[in-house]
């Protein structure tokens, strides 16, 4: 046990895994959408009564984002429901929208779930 500050660590002899690539670059493209969306989407237009649900679904695309950079396993499948759910949506809008969803949700999916970034996620703290 080391004494840091205020802080104490307990050095269980196990070198933590540096955060891969993958995970910082994807953690930091949803926390860039999530607080973008809402203001492109009033960009296009006044706001109105759908403007709320679309600031919250952002804002769990944001989170999702900060808790992915601190290794959290739970943000990368709230972040895949969250792919999944705009894949969905954009069903009802166009064709090529629903194929980019899907395409990203799967390239998004690989990365989290079954490549080498996606050990960073075992025995990963679930709090």
């Amino acid at each position: 046990m080391m004494a840091s500050g205020w802080r104490f660590q307990f050095d269980y002899g196990i070198e933590p895994m540096k955060r891969p690539f993958e995970v910082t670059f994807l953690g930091c493209l949803f926390i860039v959408v999530g607080l973008a969306n809402p203001v492109l989407h009033l960009a296009h237009g006044p706001a109105d009564r759908w403007m709320i649900l679309i600031a919250a679904i952002s804002i769990i695309s944001a989170v999702g984002g900060i808790f992915l950079l601190l290794g959290r396993s739970w943000a990368r499948w709230l972040l895949l429901g969250w792919l999944a759910l705009h894949a969905v949506i954009s069903a009802f809008n166009s064709v090529s929208e629903t194929l980019a969803h899907s395409l990203l949700l799967a390239v998004v999916g690989y990365f989290l779930v079954w490549s080498r970034a996606a050990k960073y996620f075992q025995g990963a703290r679930t709090e």
